[in-house]
């Protein structure tokens, strides 16, 4: 394939997926400064609700979910190999699916506990909005869908910001330290909808992330890391901010 085609590809895909959700973010944080109150003050709902009806939320939610899972299955189409493994060169595989998860658990640690820092040192700055989480029991299926939209961030995230990413622009020789410095201000600018503090601990993430994808070529522990992240901050955030709301409020 040629390099313009290639070229042409990478923005059709970041077209349909996380290029045009910076973009949005980049217009949702502009009109956020435009304001009178300060970041801080104002707030930013994660996962909200789709529908007053019940039935017709949920179905809005699957939906939603299946339609962020197309750039996915896009991309693995377009990396498909015909011999095994069908997918290394987006760096999965079920070769050690015991090793990823356990480095999976770890970079959820790694990230995961100083992202708080950067959250909460975010807000005393005013440089990132005020996070309102589900109310985890507006329905039964609400924890479950939750945990499904952490699993599809994961997916959505990694899949196409590191391994698509990272096949692609090697195959334009773009050197290795501008792959991981391009993917990581794609991240941190797709969660500037935040604020600027989102902004900085997503570029930090994306870095780490990017650094270790360099080194090992494995993509799985990324989205086991990510997943667990968001699921953190979707079903337990909710949870401590109910017992400790003096503290995280």
């Amino acid at each position: 394939m040629s390099k313009q085609r290639l070229w042409v590809e990478i923005a059709l895909v970041l077209g349909l997926s996380l290029g045009i959700s910076a973009l949005y973010s980049v217009i949702g944080i502009a009109v956020r400064v435009t304001r009178t109150e300060p970041l801080s003050e104002q707030t930013a709902t994660l996962n909200r609700s789709a529908s007053t009806v019940e039935w017709a939320d949920f179905s809005y939610q699957i939906l939603g979910i299946a339609q962020s899972l197309v750039p996915v299955a896009l991309v693995m189409f377009l990396l498909y190999r015909a011999t095994r493994p069908r997918f290394s060169a987006l760096g999965l595989d079920a070769t050690a699916p015991i090793r990823d998860g356990v480095q999976g658990f770890g970079l959820a640690a790694l990230i995961g506990i100083p992202g708080l820092g950067v959250y909460f040192l975010g807000r005393e700055l005013d440089l990132t909005v005020t996070v309102v989480p589900t109310a985890l029991d507006t329905y039964w299926w609400t924890v479950p869908m939750l945990l499904l939209l952490a699993l599809r961030a994961g997916l959505v995230e990694e899949v196409i910001a590191v391994g698509y990413l990272f096949a692609r622009l090697r195959q334009l020789a773009v050197p290795l330290w501008a792959i991981i410095v391009l993917q990581a201000f794609l991240r941190g600018t797709y969660h500037l909808y935040q604020g600027f503090g989102a902004f900085v601990g997503n570029v930090a993430m994306g870095l780490i992330f990017g650094a270790i994808y360099a080194r090992t070529g494995r993509l799985a522990p990324l989205i086991v890391g990510h997943t667990l992240i968001d699921a953190v901050a979707f079903v337990g955030y909710p949870v401590a901010l109910e017992l400790y709301p003096e503290i995280l409020g």
